[in-house]
């Protein structure tokens, strides 16, 4: 589609709230204004409802390639256009794990015209491929994941010249999973020690403990000050870990913060009835730590709501503790929840906009994304905050087929979502073929 007009819309974007229409050609948006008189092959009347900058998320698992029986690109690209996220950063380890320039371009590759949302996918550091994260292109690559804390294979990166090496020399924003691997397998052999296999979930929070998680977020950021590095520390999960991060805009940062949907809604009361379809690392803790990251992400100590989406399948998740992998599908009704939040008074959907989309693609230096701006790509949700959606497994489309919100009805719907100026979802379904396209970055990364 050459040309589209959205009408009559409540355009919310840049902390304003206003009606305006919106005409795109050519996948970008030519013109922001009132009552614009223009031909265009399509129609939008979006009266009465609310247009967004797509959600743009810094943190998921897709699982291809190596792991497509819990997901794919195609897959779970497709669930998060439904839930109105239009782009994406997805992590390295997959099989093979994205650890060389060569391996990351192979994702590339599969991600090209089978990926409904745009797509980027971080570098994995591991404990010698210093060389290659040395070589990567900052323009073309999201970032560094480090992943600081327990993981699989080599992706474990807990040797102090290598950590001090990507700290001096990465050449793009390093994103850190944070946890203390020594400190987490010394609670797992005390809770073994006292329930055997049969340790309940709900310990979960204890095991990986705040202690494992400042140990190591402090750590980063010291490093980050050390070295002068761009820091972006991932899944903040305790309030202590907060006071390593400075308030307001990061228009001057270097050191940032991000939070995940479900640690802002689930607290450690939900284990019982969740079980392991809640677990998952770093874990949800008190309800005394949601709280205080719902007021770091309103002060600005949190910078990034994201989703770390990392679907795993229902008969893995029906484990027992030690066996069930942690993770879980949230990319589909991660804004709903959002949303819902805003209903709630936690957040202003001003808040949400500036937190899912703005922050995001200023923080990784998006090229024309993240905004609802003239002569920026069109990749937009438009929402109905009075029209309510149920989570219900037939709606899923996720290959996993289970969302840790099941029977939940939210506040709102996503109506319909763009990609390029492409609609690309509609009132329940895919309407068109996949439209994503390669993010590219500045070299500046504020």
């Amino acid at each position: 589609m050459s040309s589209l007009i959205i009408t009559n819309a409540t355009v919310v974007n840049e902390g304003i709230i206003q009606q305006a229409d919106i005409l795109i050609r050519h996948g970008r948006i030519e013109k922001i204004g009132k009552h614009i008189s223009a031909e265009a092959e399509c129609v939008i009347d979006a009266a009465g409802r609310y247009l967004l900058p797509g959600m743009i998320d810094d943190q998921v698992h897709f699982r291809e390639p190596g792991l497509t029986t819990k997901g794919s690109i195609a897959t779970e690209s497709k669930a998060a256009v439904m839930g109105g996220i239009t782009s994406y950063m997805e992590m390295p380890n997959t099989k093979p794990a994205a650890v060389t320039r060569s391996t990351l371009e192979d994702k590339y590759q599969l991600a090209a015209g089978k990926s409904f949302a745009n797509y980027s996918f971080y570098m994995g550091a591991t404990n010698d491929n210093l060389d290659e994260i040395r070589a990567m292109n900052p323009e073309t690559v999201c970032g560094v994941k480090v992943f600081m804390g327990a993981s699989t294979g080599n992706m474990l990166v807990d040797e102090a010249k290598t950590l001090e090496g990507i700290f001096r020399d990465a050449p793009a924003l390093i994103a850190t999973h944070c946890e203390n691997t020594p400190m987490i397998l010394a609670n797992e052999e005390k809770a073994r020690a006292k329930h055997g296999d049969a340790v309940p979930f709900n310990l979960h929070g204890e095991i990986r403990s705040r202690e494992a998680c400042y140990a190591s977020s402090s750590l980063a950021v010291g490093l980050a000050k050390q070295f002068d590095a761009q820091l972006h520390v991932l899944h903040l999960t305790t309030k202590e870990e907060l006071d390593l991060f400075a308030a307001g805009d990061l228009a001057n940062k270097r050191i940032t913060a991000e939070a995940c949907v479900h640690h802002l809604w689930f607290t450690d009361a939900d284990y019982d009835r969740l079980g392991a379809l809640i677990k998952c690392n770093p874990a949800i803790k008190t309800q005394a730590d949601r709280d205080a990251l719902r007021a770091a992400v309103k002060d600005g100590r949190i910078d990034v709501i994201a989703t770390d989406h990392a679907p795993h399948t229902w008969d893995e998740k029906q484990q027992s503790y030690f066996k069930a992998p942690s993770g879980l599908p949230l990319v589909q009704y991660a804004l709903p929840a959002l949303l819902d939040m805003v209903k709630q008074g936690v957040f202003t959907l001003e808040e949400v906009v500036a937190k899912t989309s703005h922050a995001v693609a200023r923080r990784y230096g998006m090229i024309d994304r993240g905004f609802i701006r003239e002569g920026y790509w069109a990749d937009l949700v438009l929402v109905d905050m009075n029209q309510s959606t149920t989570d219900t497994p037939d709606q899923l489309a996720y290959l996993c087929g289970w969302s840790p919100f099941n029977g939940h009805t939210f506040s709102s719907t996503i109506c319909k979502t763009l990609v390029n100026g492409e609609v690309v979802y509609r009132n329940g379904e895919t309407v068109h073929k996949p439209a994503g396209q390669r993010l590219l970055f500045n070299k500046d990364r504020r």
